[in-house]
């Protein structure tokens, strides 16, 4: 059997969740692993190779972090915040700050890489997405709008980089327990008020009986993707994440509606 090679691999946002769960799967499998995050205090707990601040919203946070990580084999997208309320008073600068985070700070560690990979020949990225990057739903659209923006630059990616020996994976989570730490809302108009009753819970019902996976399942989903040269461009995880992108390949927009509504309750 072949020895896997040592990688080593940044991990954006690793503080919690999905970020922290990664960062330790990858050195448990005997990576090199940069584990970063805004605060690098929260990353002490953390058995890694390298601890370091980086906020993917800031060039020269970027640039800083890059320069005392060292030569990279991958990196792992997965810094993000999540707010929710109806798109109809978002307030823009709020959005604005999520599409930083979410979209515009994968892409903006990439530029800095990806020009010596090119010449290198090889390199992975792993953008960490959502079901919400291939579908929309009720008080998410911001969320949503960001993770859909990431999968398009992703896919865009892929043929590009493709040519250069670099490969590009897309990780779409179902509903994962605990999740980011940041998931406020913004109420929006007491007119939401039933909406806001009716959606409270619905991540359980898509879980199913067995609830929410925990993150350790995206971890592992990640580690595979970052190792096994023959992994596809998007890889759903979690049960409820396969159901949903399934039924939503499958059926058209009003199908998908009606079937949504009917499995979760909703009747607004």
């Amino acid at each position: 059997m072949a020895t896997l090679a040592v990688m080593r691999i940044l991990i954006t946002g690793s503080a919690r969740a999905i970020g922290a769960a990664t960062a330790t799967e990858l050195s448990r499998a005997g990576h090199d692993v940069i584990a970063t995050a805004r605060d690098a205090s929260l990353l002490d707990g953390l058995d890694v190779a390298l601890r370091l601040p980086l906020d993917v919203t800031d060039e020269n946070s970027v640039r800083s972090a890059l320069d005392r990580a060292g030569e990279l084999d991958a990196i792992v997208n997965n810094a993000a915040i999540s707010i929710k309320g109806p798109m109809e008073s978002f307030p823009i600068d709020q959005l604005r700050d999520m599409f930083e985070t979410n979209t515009f700070g994968p892409l903006r560690l990439l530029q800095q890489v990806v020009p010596h990979w090119r010449v290198r020949g090889s390199g992975v990225v792993v953008n960490v997405s959502s079901v919400q990057g291939r579908l929309a739903t009720p008080l998410e659209g911001p969320y949503a709008g960001t993770k859909h923006a990431l999968e398009a630059i992703s896919e865009s990616l892929h043929y590009e980089l493709g040519h250069f020996g670099i490969r590009v994976v897309i990780v779409e989570p179902g509903y994962i327990a605990p999740g980011m730490k940041r998931a406020d809302r913004i109420a929006g108009s007491p007119d939401y008020r039933e909406l806001w009753d009716q959606w409270e819970g619905t991540d359980q019902k898509v879980a199913g009986p067995g609830g929410r996976p925990g993150p350790d399942l995206v971890a592992v989903a990640i580690r595979r993707a970052i190792e096994d040269p023959s992994t596809p461009l998007r890889v759903p995880v979690g049960d409820d994440a396969v159901a949903v992108l399934g039924a939503r390949a499958q059926l058209d927009d009003a199908a998908f509606e009606s079937a949504m509504r009917t499995t979760l309750g909703v009747t607004w």
